[in-house]
Formats: C-alpha cells, structure tokens, sequence
C-alpha cells in the first residue's frame, strides 16, 4: 500500500503542493509521457530548474501525486468496510466514497486510469498493480456478499458486475469538474441508484404495474 511523502520543511510546503497540482493537471491533459519537467514548470510560471529545489524528477511528482491519492482512497474504502453495514448500503458507501475523491483528486484520478497498467510495470510504481487486485478484490466481496444475503439477484454474474461498476464510475473522471451543477455525493446518488435498480434482488412486492 502507498504511504504519503515525508513532508517537505513549512515553507516550501504549500509551494511544493501548488507544484504537485500543477503537474497533475498537465499529467491527466497530455499524460505522462509527453509530459517534461518544463513543461510543468512552464505551466507553473517558474523556471525548470528551480522545479528541481522541490523534485528530482518528474517520475516523482507522479509518485506523489498518485500514492497521495490512493492512500486516501483506501482509507475511505476501509471506513466504510469497517462500518459493518449491510451489503447494499456498503456499496452505495463504496460509490460515495469514489465520487469524494474523484472530487477532490480528478486529475490524479485521470493520470491513474491513463496510465496504471503502463507505469505499474516500473519497480517504483509497483504498487499500482498491488492497488488494482485489491481494488478488484474488495468490490467483488461487496457484490458476493450481496447475493449470500440476498441484497442482489441471484444470478448475477460478479466478475462481469464488477468490471462494469468500475467502468462505470471511474470513467466519470474523464467529464467530472468540480463545482458542476451536481455535487460528487450527488452524482453518486444517481449512479447508485441506476446500479442497483440492475441488481438489487426481487423482493416478490407489487410494483402496481401490469404485466
């Protein structure tokens, strides 16, 4: 699991994350690759050399910018895990919990769903490949959970449950922008309840419909 940066001295620190902001911007907009030192630290109005008093490199400005945002992702995901709630309302905490940290971490979330798979292939980055099993273990507990307890059909097909609660909420990151006409809790409201209206099991109760 990734672990937060030992923190810079309080001075630099809040220099140091208008930097990290700034790279994550231009990262999510042109991805990693293309992206070069100058290139942030023309965006950022400085010169590509004083961007190095704070990094060493543009590997670790994406380090820091994605394990920052999945540590807190994971500790949102535990919290609601831990909470002991009935599988239904852990997956609607599950969706919640996605939609506040993509509200507060959309670039990062970018730069994560573009390039994992790629830079999860460097030893620095290892724990990205680590993030992703578990992400896809932690769901597809929440999804059979449900259908032990018959929150959810019966035949659902997990593994293909999950892939698409995946697609679908993280795919969000490509059009969210804060402060939009819904709030992140919103949003995540209307996704959860289109979800769930697909997998929720059949209480046998009369909708009032003819059939």
């Amino acid at each position: 699991m990734p672990t937060k940066k030992t923190p810079a001295p309080n001075a630099a620190r809040p220099r140091r994350s208008e930097l990290l902001a700034t790279a994550a911007e231009v990262f999510a907009e042109q991805g990693y690759d293309a992206t070069t030192v100058r290139t942030i630290a023309d965006r950022a109005g400085m010169l590509a050399g004083s961007l190095y008093y704070h990094f060493d490199s543009k590997e670790s400005m994406a380090d820091e910018i994605l394990s920052s945002f999945l540590t807190e992702l994971w500790e949102g995901y535990e919290r609601v895990e831990d909470a002991g709630l009935a599988p239904r309302a852990t997956f609607e905490g599950l969706v919640t919990e996605s939609f506040r940290q993509m509200d507060r971490h959309r670039p990062a979330v970018a730069l994560y769903q573009k390039e994992a798979r790629r830079l999860s292939a460097l030893p620095r980055f290892a724990y990205l490949s680590d993030s992703q099993q578990r992400f896809q273990k932690l769901w597809t507990r929440t999804l059979e959970r449900g259908v032990e307890e018959g929150d959810f059909r019966a035949d659902l097909d997990v593994p293909l449950a999950y892939r698409f609660v995946r697609d679908t909420v993280w795919v969000a990151a490509v059009w969210y922008r804060p402060g939009g006409r819904k709030s992140a809790a919103e949003i995540a409201a209307q996704y959860t309840s289109m979800v769930l209206d697909g997998i929720a099991a059949d209480t046998g109760e009369d909708t009032g419909k003819d059939t």
